[in-house]
């Protein structure tokens, strides 16, 4: 399966698409609903949107609205957000959406377990936030406001053991930050696990994307490569087209 290329969807507490920078900043997007509909006709892999403050807030996720988030969405969709058992999974996977996004839950192996139980592995992937304290590399919670005493190849290791079909390891000392993703984090967790690694984290343009194909990532994502264009990061939805995507791709083959 040739490597995939996912835009990343970052919803406000108003349900507003925003794009952050190391996690704050928050800059207004569009209505989650119209971009959705253009990158369906771009053709996209994979879609990825995230409620970036249900968990924080304590709120559950909003079935109607996710919903409607899926009938609208023509590509395979991956939904995270405020998701902490199996209860609260089991109606996203009847919306439609393919699979789930754990975040902070994902340091709990028995709800893991739970929902990979449940709907199978390839259904369930782990987001892993992780930032430098004291030059060494530490997994956050709650949108990085909270560091713990884990490193992300732990971490990493830890999910995969519970089940995870898939790992998105997000750097948010780069989020929004357009400079590249970390090419050493992401070969450090990707060459400690079994299961696909997703690269999230500093890309702004595509040789980014290739650069982390080519660090070990089975799949690359963004927001801001994809929303965003030129120095004054003026908004605009963009996405690879087929030819595109294809030499990039060729581009990322390790000789």
């Amino acid at each position: 399966m040739r490597p995939r290329i996912i835009p990343i969807l970052l919803l406000d507490s108003r349900k507003r698409l925003v794009k952050t920078r190391r996690f704050a900043e928050e800059v207004y997007i569009g209505d989650p609903f119209n971009v959705l509909r253009i990158f369906n006709e771009k053709e996209v892999d994979e879609i990825c949107v995230l409620d970036i403050n249900a968990s924080r807030e304590g709120r559950s996720p909003d079935v109607g609205f996710i919903s409607e988030l899926a009938s609208e969405c023509f590509m395979p969709l991956s939904y995270g957000g405020g998701i902490a058992s199996v209860s609260d999974a089991a109606p996203i996977f009847a919306a439609g959406v393919e699979k789930v996004v754990l975040g902070r839950v994902s340091n709990r192996q028995d709800v893991i377990r739970t929902v990979v139980n449940e709907y199978g592995s390839q259904a369930v992937a782990a987001c892993i936030d992780c930032r430098r304290v004291d030059d060494a590399w530490r997994v956050a919670i709650d949108r990085g406001e909270k560091v713990i005493e884990r490193t992300p190849v732990e971490q990493a290791k830890l999910v995969e053991q519970a089940g995870v079909g898939e790992i998105i390891v997000q750097n948010i000392d780069r989020d929004g930050e357009r400079c590249g993703y970390d090419e050493s984090l992401i070969r450090q967790v990707s060459s400690a696990v079994d299961v696909p690694v997703v690269a999230l984290g500093g890309a702004g343009e595509l040789g980014h994307l290739v650069a982390g194909l080519k660090a070990g990532a089975s799949a690359v994502a963004s927001g801001s490569a994809f929303t965003f264009i030129g120095r004054l990061r003026a908004v605009l939805i963009t996405y690879p087209n087929e030819d595109q995507s294809r030499q990039l791709i060729a581009n990322s083959v390790v000789a």
